[in-house]
């Protein structure tokens, strides 16, 4: 629950070869070992200052510290969130969990800038929040430590989980840490699986040109995944992510609601 990580970074500036993803590890210390980690500060410091140019209307977009000249949208979260909102008579409430500082809430807020009320509260590393707090809190962003100081405050719809469930040390734990918070909705987006197998654990090897950096990464079992859910919700959208790598593998989300609602 404590290791938050920046986003997953965005395969489609991979270099095929020398950066990617690569290894199948026994354990995450082994794997931990071979790589620089997700706190390296030069992470922090790219997203800051790319997000910067984004707040200040410099950039139109960007992600994992990549600028664009267009709004990468993910219109099935869009919908997923707007839906919320509409049963919410529109109001919504967002945890972002490791939503770094903002790349999530930067996407998505021009088509939700029309609700009644918009809450975005972004729970990330220490580092983050601290940088989050000094540099991009305003009215709608807020960051958080943690999830329940989060919980006690916002009282979130919905936990959006964009790219990072896959970057924690041990993600079955954290899912069953995720069940027991009785959320209404739970989002997922560019989440990685392989293709057919077991759960696979690789690092990922950064470009240069994006930063510097490694760190472990899973692939998860679709069906492993999927089960953590079955019982407690129901299953309204499955999507396709457009993420690509260099092994064989799918990116994907999913919106769930809580069966007792």
């Amino acid at each position: 629950m404590k290791q938050l990580i920046p986003p997953f970074f965005l395969s489609t500036y991979k270099k095929v070869g020398k950066y990617g993803f690569f290894g199948n590890y026994k354990t995450w210390q082994a794997a931990y070992q071979d790589t620089t980690g997700y706190d390296a500060a030069v992470i922090l410091e790219k997203v800051k200052d790319s997000l910067l140019k984004v707040k200040e209307g410099k950039a139109v977009y960007a992600r994992d510290s990549v600028i664009f000249d267009k709004i990468h949208y993910s219109f099935p979260l869009l919908a997923s969130l707007l839906k919320i909102a509409v049963e919410n008579e529109g109001r919504l409430s967002v945890l972002d969990f490791g939503g770094s500082l903002g790349t999530s809430y930067y996407q998505c807020k021009d088509f939700l800038s029309g609700l009644k009320e918009l809450k975005w509260s972004i729970v990330e590393q220490e580092n983050f929040v601290t940088t989050g707090k000094q540099f991009f809190e305003d009215t709608h962003l807020k960051f958080f430590y943690d999830i329940d100081s989060c919980i006690h405050i916002e009282k979130p719809d919905v936990i959006l989980l964009s790219g990072v469930v896959q970057c924690l040390e041990d993600p079955y734990k954290f899912l069953e840490k995720l069940l027991s918070y009785n959320f209404n909705h739970i989002l997922f987006d560019r989440t990685a699986f392989v293709k057919e197998g077991s759960d696979r654990l690789t690092i990922q090897k950064v470009p240069p040109e994006i930063y510097s950096a490694s760190y472990p990464a899973w692939f998860f079992s679709l069906d492993r995944f999927l089960s953590f859910f079955a019982e407690k919700y129901d299953l309204l959208l499955e999507f396709d992510s457009d993420d690509k790598v260099n092994i064989p593998s799918q990116f994907k989300g999913f919106y769930f609601k809580r069966k007792s609602l």
